[in-house]
């Protein structure tokens, strides 16, 4: 796996936390050249880029970014590309919320946000780094998706609909990219102990570390796997979600998930 990431320079949106931040350090372990961290928590992104900077000089730069603003995302690929002398070899769209809320509750300008941030941030990535790629004869684009996006889970209607449209963006590009030498890859990548919980005020007990997650989407993006699913429930979700035969199971756990949340519990 080293092989595939050394000498190489990556952009990781929301890189100072959660699976970001240790894509970022897990990068930099396996040799990466230079890697860029971008996120909006401008505080967080300069204690962690202070922090990996001391053990790999020279080769991390944060960017405060708004992955919702295509300014800011192009600005930030741009500054990417000089800060890794013309080149990107790797952008991961990380950056995303998980957006817990009632349809009910819900307003156009929720949805709006929902898709500006999950959906067009990866899009506006794709096309700022595009050009790059394609000038140095290839590289590889990940968009960290959801086992959501094909179970969908209620209270999580505009999750569950923005990273469905990922997962459709990801799988069409990988074809109409492969003869340039650029690879797409969607990212399943598990249920994770992140910031994304701290809306719901605890972590499910299920939840896998920051580590293994990028460990795992590494590991796939290598192998050049068109959907990198890291847990066997969601590699589960994947093979059930639409299987005739799987669909009386799956409403009524969909529906006791449901059931559960509209009590205020926690159900994943």
């Amino acid at each position: 796996m080293k092989e595939y990431y050394e000498n190489r320079v990556a952009v990781v949106t929301g890189g100072a936390s959660g699976i970001g931040l240790a894509l970022c350090e897990m990068l930099l372990s396996l040799g990466a050249k230079a890697v860029v961290m971008a996120d909006l928590n401008d505080e967080k992104l300069k204690i962690e880029r202070a922090r990996l900077e001391t053990t790999y000089p020279g080769k991390v730069m944060g960017i405060k970014t708004d992955v919702a603003k295509q300014e800011n995302v192009s600005d930030m690929i741009r500054q990417a590309s000089e800060f890794g002398g013309g080149q990107i070899h790797f952008l991961f769209n990380n950056a995303g919320l998980g957006l817990v809320k009632a349809f009910d509750e819900t307003t156009d300008t929720d949805w709006k946000f929902a898709f500006d941030v999950n959906f067009f941030g990866p899009l506006y990535g794709i096309r700022a780094v595009l050009p790059i790629m394609r000038a140095q004869g290839g590289g590889h684009i990940a968009n960290t998706a959801s086992g959501i996006g094909f179970v969908p889970m209620a209270f999580q209607s505009m999750y569950s609909a923005t990273k469905a449209a990922l997962i459709g963006l990801t799988g069409s590009l990988r074809y109409e990219l492969w003869d340039e030498n650029i690879r797409v890859s969607t990212i399943i990548p598990g249920t994770v102990a992140t910031p994304i919980w701290d809306a719901t005020g605890s972590v499910p007990e299920s939840a896998i570390t920051p580590e293994e997650s990028a460990r795992g989407i590494l590991k796939g993006l290598a192998a050049n796997e068109r959907i990198v699913i890291i847990t066997e429930d969601d590699r589960d979700g994947a093979i059930n979600a639409f299987h005739p035969e799987a669909a009386r199971g799956m409403d009524e756990y969909l529906l006791n998930v449901a059931r559960k949340r509209r009590k205020g519990e926690v159900a994943i």
